[in-house]
């Protein structure tokens, strides 16, 4: 573990949390003193979405509850510009966040080659707004996926079976129904889909230029993860939607430092 002796002088850490109706910054010295906070409300700074609470509701389908992927984008890139005039980003050691649970992002096919060259003198809105196979990110609110909920406990033996693997019954606001719900109804997003992130590991590929691993943490609360091995539970991947592993990609320690900021945010 590296001491507070070793650390150069000024040094800053910041945090992020990427929660439902808005994200939020606090930086903290090597004193563990709050040196500077920011928020941005998606409702009230990004009025253009017209979101309520952060969050939209299907008329059509009920149940069905989610948030614009790209609003997440341009609120990440707002919050940093208003951390600008407050610290040296310079003296940034490391970064660390957090994300709402079960909330999932969809990345469509190519979009890594996309992450790992964005132009610094570009937006990332202008240079992300078509790298998703869908817009619609399901969220935590979601209750539209009842369907797929007992689909997958009756595959695997039964609610009580899938509590013995993943940890709970299937619930529908956790990912792995809504990712079947996904692949039943709209199977060409799903098929275009490279990607399956959660909120913290989307805002952790942003921020490192490649796909951040989801951590062993949210992959818990997502009905996918066997929780005695910590790897994906193939028996209920199977139930949920075909070559489902390649797209969720490896687990991580939630301790695990996702990688290096990328250049972009380096040099703009």
């Amino acid at each position: 573990m590296v001491g507070r002796s070793s650390l150069p002088d000024g040094a800053l850490f910041l945090g992020l949390d990427s929660s439902t109706q808005s994200v939020k910054a606090t930086v903290l010295s090597n004193e563990l003193i709050i040196v500077a906070s920011e928020t941005v409300n998606f409702d009230s700074e990004l009025p253009h979405y017209k979101t309520e609470g952060g969050v939209y509701r299907d008329p059509t389908d009920d149940g069905r509850i989610y948030s614009p992927t790209i609003m997440w984008v341009e609120a990440l890139e707002l919050l940093l510009e208003k951390l600008k005039p407050k610290i040296n980003f310079s003296k940034v050691v490391a970064v660390s966040g957090s994300g709402q649970q079960h909330g999932s992002v969809y990345w469509k096919k190519g979009s890594q080659a996309v992450l790992s060259s964005l132009d610094p003198g570009k937006s990332l809105v202008s240079q992300l707004k078509d790298a998703f196979s869908t817009m619609d990110s399901p969220i935590w609110m979601d209750s539209s996926t009842t369907k797929q909920c007992r689909e997958v406990e009756n595959a695997v033996g039964g609610a009580l079976e899938l509590s013995k693997l993943t940890g709970s019954r299937a619930y529908e606001r956790f990912t792995g129904p809504q990712i079947r719900k996904i692949y039943q109804t709209a199977p060409h997003i799903y098929e275009n889909t490279e990607r399956i992130s959660l909120v913290s590991s989307f805002m952790a590929s942003i921020l490192v230029g490649c796909y951040a691993s989801i951590d062993e943490t949210d992959g818990a609360g997502m009905n996918l993860m066997d929780i005695n091995k910590r790897t994906w539970s193939k028996a209920v991947l199977e139930a949920t939607a075909p070559d489902l592993e390649q797209k969720l990609g490896n687990l991580a320690p939630a301790c695990a430092a996702a990688g290096r900021i990328s250049s972009y945010f380096v040099e703009r």
